[in-house]
């Protein structure tokens, strides 16, 4: 396995203000090509880790690319931009993250149709919001791309923050609109469940009914508004479960046990069998 690191630029003309933090940067994890399979295309991942669009979780971040990697995908870890840097300028880094992957897919032996974004929380906002707003010209055009250089071909996501409404997780909604999150219609631009539509892509999604920080209710908001739009779903419910639990393992746990939830690491074994019956 080799890993590589670039950064990924915006400027002013993209998202029409002066960028205040550092440029966001992607590292991928590459797996090598093995003897009895050379030309082997194998499925990508990019992964947002979460943190309310305030900070990054490590959790979330190169422990997930290396449980993908020992599944036989290639990953990658995007550091997106946070506040006070606010929508569409993550959105826009993410794109454009899906935009490389995909020309480089046969250098790096991608398979260029199975290319998929994976969020956790807030970094699960981001990579839906992928998902919604692929193929607006809000997103697209400002970069340079056509809409299917960028559009995932599928998503995964771990506990999403979803609706900026009644259920929202107000910090995140905070961090990501800025003195807009008092604004009706930014709020609504910014609810999953009012912008995904037939053209979204299929969806892993998995959540916990004790989730105290982002309620469970973001996830069954967004499955059943996939279900309408006739998206292909799967969705697990998972009854115990703080927030933030990645992948549940005593890996990503702190001295306390916090984070490792047996009944949850579940989840990895069905995103697996999920992926090998994958269809864009």
């Amino acid at each position: 396995m080799k890993m590589i690191t670039w950064e990924i630029p915006v400027n002013r003309e993209q998202i029409g203000y002066e960028k205040r933090t550092p440029a966001a940067s992607i590292t991928g994890y590459l797996l090598d090509a093995i003897s009895v399979a050379p030309d082997r295309k194998r499925p990508a991942v990019i992964i947002c880790p979460g943190g309310g669009y305030e900070h990054l979780s490590d959790r979330e971040g190169e422990p997930v690319a290396l449980q993908m990697t020992a599944m036989g995908y290639h990953a990658f870890v995007l550091r997106y931009s946070l506040a006070p840097d606010h929508f569409p300028t993550a959105l826009m880094e993410l794109a454009s993250a899906v935009a490389e992957v995909r020309a480089r897919s046969g250098e790096w032996g991608i398979d260029s149709k199975r290319i998929l974004v994976c969020g956790f929380s807030a970094g699960g906002h981001l990579a839906g919001s992928l998902g919604a707003f692929w193929n607006r010209e809000f997103l697209y055009r400002p970069l340079g791309r056509e809409p299917e250089q960028i559009r995932p071909d599928g998503m995964i996501l771990g506990y999403p923050v979803v609706t900026a409404g009644a259920l929202a997780h107000r910090g995140s909604v905070q961090n990501l609109l800025g003195e807009k999150a008092e604004d009706a219609a930014w709020l609504e631009q910014v609810s999953l469940e009012k912008q995904v539509g037939p053209h979204t892509p299929k969806t892993f999604l998995w959540h916990t009914a004790s989730d105290q920080s982002v309620p469970a209710l973001n996830s069954m908001l967004l499955a059943g508004a996939l279900l309408e739009q006739g998206v292909n779903v799967e969705f697990h419910l998972y009854p115990a479960g703080c927030h933030g639990l990645s992948l549940a393992t005593a890996e990503v746990s702190g001295p306390d046990g916090r984070y490792e939830e047996p009944q949850c690491q579940s989840w990895i074994s069905f995103l697996k069998i999920w992926m090998e019956h994958f269809e864009a």
